[in-house]
């Protein structure tokens, strides 16, 4: 996974680097979603896109710094961010989850 399979602009690239480079589209692009989201809704919106790209991308990344660059630091970089997004991704989940009961119960008294 080291070895190059090619060179652009200068940067040798190897498959560990390209990894680690979707790991960061799929972590800053979440905030393209988190906009989009926001723009349509007219007040702050995080929908469950936004904790899913925050999940992959730095599962991707934690996987470039433990085993492509091995640095503990990238992998602390890392963790934290992605269990915050585990607990918003379950909880978004759950909210969601009581959302669809309430409209069941309301629909079927209604």
């Amino acid at each position: 996974m080291d070895t190059p399979i090619g060179i652009v602009l200068n940067i040798v690239v190897t498959p560990w680097k390209l990894i680690g480079y979707l790991g960061v589209l799929l972590f800053a692009g979440r905030w393209v979603v988190q906009l989009i989201a926001t723009q349509r809704q007219g007040q702050p919106a995080f929908p469950a896109t936004f904790w899913t790209m925050s999940i992959v991308g730095s599962g991707l990344l934690l996987a470039y710094f433990i085993w492509g660059k091995n640095d503990s630091v990238g992998v602390l970089a890392n963790l934290f961010p992605m269990a915050v997004a585990l607990y918003n991704f379950a909880m978004h989940h759950r909210a969601a989850a009581k959302r669809a009961l309430a409209h069941e119960v309301t629909a079927a008294h209604g």
